[in-house]
């Protein structure tokens, strides 16, 4: 059965267990799907209401790009455990000859790269919902504005925890102008991630 049907219990008990998954990744890319659960909640209870008349299509827009994004995001949950699978699959190659040993470390190079590129693109999906759910608080229903904090906060976690999994790997890699790119990618999103959070935080608090 694959992670993203268990039910929640079911998903959270097989995160306590002492299995190497699903873990931080798998987890990373469900706080992105909640993240967007929230802000489309967010849009959903803008849209109909007089007083927002003037951004309900947007809000519409909103909700139908979260929906799209989810789907994505919640199939990342196994996208992450099945690419650990495949580096604890490498690492078991033989390695009797010289030959083995060289295929099994092409092997763990190439499924080490594979497993920092999932959560590269989880944590990049999330980093470009941001600034929506940025718009969602200045302009959707007031109400739900805490909502929406909790789904940018969660949304933050889900870019955090998946850029951390993905500088973990990339301390195996040896394709050092692969490892650049993807470690100044990390310290742009995470900048730029607390820093919209932070801002947004202050400015909510000014509001309630």
């Amino acid at each position: 059965m694959k992670l993203q049907d268990l039910t929640l219990k079911q998903f959270l008990e097989k995160t306590a267990a002492n299995e190497a998954v699903p873990g931080g990744g798998s987890s990373a890319a469900l706080n992105a799907a909640i993240a967007t659960a929230l802000a489309e909640m967010v849009a959903n209870l803008t849209i109909g209401k007089k007083k927002y008349a003037a951004v309900e299509e947007r809000m519409k827009q909103i909700a139908a790009d979260m929906s799209a994004n989810r789907t994505y995001l919640v199939n990342d949950i196994d996208r992450d455990a099945d690419a650990y699978r495949l580096v604890m699959d490498a690492y078991r190659q033989p390695k009797e000859t010289e030959t083995e040993v060289a295929l099994r470390d092409v092997k763990i190079e190439e499924a080490t790269k594979i497993a920092s590129l999932v959560p590269m693109e989880v944590a990049e999906r999330a980093y470009n919902l941001l600034d929506t759910i940025i718009e969602l608080l200045e302009t959707g229903n007031r109400n739900a504005v805490t909502d929406g904090l909790v789904g940018l906060m969660t949304c933050r976690t889900a870019i955090m925890g998946a850029l951390l999994n993905v500088r973990t790997n990339l301390g195996g890699i040896h394709d050092k102008v692969f490892v650049a790119e993807m470690i100044t990618k990390c310290d742009r999103m995470e900048q730029e991630t607390l820093e919209k959070e932070n801002q947004s935080i202050q400015w909510v608090k000014t509001i309630l």
